[in-house]
């Protein structure tokens, strides 16, 4: 086996035990990054200088009997909307082609004390806004499992990077389903936290309500690795929680008799591909078998969270992005006669389409005569969804949903019409409205392209989806990385 082909923790166990070096281990994922990035595209920024700098200090401290943190010697990558102090972070966007960070995020502080070895920052959808990874200002990213494809979106960068075997770990974030959703259609395992869990410091914001860190991995306790380091509450951030999270990795056994998994109709309905809902049901029918009970639970405002979902986050986004107007940091348009012009200029050449799409919606949702008709009843109906949810766990311990409506679409296919591109998310979406953490892992593959199960729990109840997930994993498999 191949160093690139291990898991995170089978890789700390090496690094640990002084079978392989930090250095030998950085060099082997940077060599297969070398080997598949030009077709793959899952980076904006390589870090191999630093990587490699990074993996000797982590190799000194081993030798000297140092504490080690529970990542030492893992390379992961960074999505490029968080933070990294000395490293640009551009949120795939020609607004931010030249912003260097002078602090670092959170979770980027927590990777470094565990004793991550960061590789690089990861393409995305510009400014998190997409669901294909085709909206980034730099490049594309292509689906390692199938290079016609798209990985996903908006965190593409990172679960390609997993898939093909580039890094072992890496972090996204998830406003929508932008963890999950390209984790179903790269087969690996994606963890969108509850909202709060994971300090959102140093995350350049789209939807604060809606926006949360997460880890991607290709096994499910990786991923429980990765968000045991992450996870917390943090003086910087008045969102994240003040309850004591337990340490979820190391407890997961997958052992699921008794476990009430509901089964909403509302998700196997008209857009999903019947496929897609035969695959994830056999799946659901192999945790019965375990031991699980299966139940029907009703959540029939789900029609509704689509639209409720565009309309706060875009709301939100035309008010984040306010501060990105040419003047303090970033671009800056080269021609304008006065500041109203500056703040014009910088913005329409600094923001692609879909970010300018996005604004435009939310200011119009915002302003006045409108608000009422569209932002107040989206906010009506977010506390119906949560409501709905809260019920539903009443009758269940975990919810159990396809993850995307489709496997991987074709490059190009969806590009020319934004609502067609935006019910990829129909699955995911009702997540982020009401808080809740979810998992997306791999249940199966349809003409070789994975099929993504969806496993929703109650708020900071992470440890149940992830049982339940292991439980998924015990029965489908774990999907290699690609071969390229």
């Amino acid at each position: 086996m191949e160093l690139y082909e291990n898991t995170a923790s089978g890789l700390h166990t090496l690094f640990v035990e002084k079978k392989a070096s930090a250095v030998e281990i950085t060099t082997a994922f940077l060599e297969r990054t070398e080997a598949v990035e030009d077709r793959v595209g899952a980076y904006i920024t390589l870090t191999k200088e630093e990587a490699l700098a990074r993996a000797v200090e982590l190799d000194k401290q081993l030798a000297a009997g140092e504490e080690l943190g529970a990542l030492a010697g893992v390379p992961v990558a960074v999505k490029d909307n968080i933070c990294t102090k000395g490293l640009r972070t551009t949120c795939a966007s020609k607004m931010l082609h030249n912003f260097v960070p002078p602090y670092n995020a959170t979770v980027a502080e927590n990777l470094h004390q565990a004793g991550a070895v960061v590789t690089g920052k990861t393409n995305m959808d510009e400014f998190a806004m997409g669901s294909s990874c085709e909206n980034s200002y730099f490049k594309k990213t292509y689906n390692p499992r199938d290079l016609e494809r798209v990985p996903g979106g908006s965190s593409g960068g990172s679960a390609a990077a997993v898939a093909a075997g580039e890094a072992p770990l890496a972090l996204g974030s998830d406003t929508g389903g932008s963890i999950r959703q390209p984790a179903a259609l790269c087969g690996v395992v994606g963890l969108k936290p509850t909202y709060g869990a994971v300090s959102r410091y140093g995350l350049v914001a789209f939807a604060s309500s809606l926006d949360q860190i997460g880890p991607f991995a290709r096994t499910v306790d990786d991923a429980a690795l990765l968000f045991d380091v992450i996870k917390g509450r943090d003086a910087h951030d008045a969102t994240s929680t003040h309850r004591e999270l337990p340490p979820v990795a190391g407890t997961l056994t997958g052992a699921v008799k008794g476990l009430r998994v509901g089964i909403p109709q509302a998700y196997f309905g008209e857009g999903v591909d019947d496929a897609v809902k035969a695959k994830v049901m056999d799946t659901a029918k192999a945790l019965e078998k375990a031991g699980a009970v299966l139940t029907d639970v009703s959540l029939p405002s789900t029609e509704y969270a689509l639209p409720t979902y565009y309309i706060l986050a875009c709301a939100e986004a035309s008010s984040n992005l306010a501060r990105f107007d040419g003047v303090k940091y970033g671009f800056r348009a080269e021609q304008y006669d006065d500041l109203l012009s500056l703040y014009e200029n910088s913005r329409s050449e600094g923001f692609g389409d879909e970010v300018k799409r996005r604004i435009m919606l939310g200011t119009f949702v915002l302003s006045s005569g409108y608000y009422d008709a569209y932002y107040h009843k989206a906010k009506l109906t977010q506390n119906l969804i949560r409501s709905e949810c809260t019920r539903a766990f009443e009758d269940c311990d975990v919810i159990l949903t396809p993850t995307s409506p489709v496997t991987a679409f074709k490059l190009g296919e969806r590009t020319a019409d934004p609502l067609q591109m935006y019910a990829a998310d129909i699955c995911t979406v009702p997540v982020n409205i009401a808080g809740l953490p979810a998992v997306s892992l791999p249940c199966g593959e349809l003409d070789g392209l994975p099929v993504g199960l969806q496993l929703i729990g109650r708020k900071f109840d992470e440890q149940t989806i992830l049982n339940a997930a292991k439980a998924v994993e015990q029965v489908c498999g774990v999907f290699a990385p690609a071969v390229l």
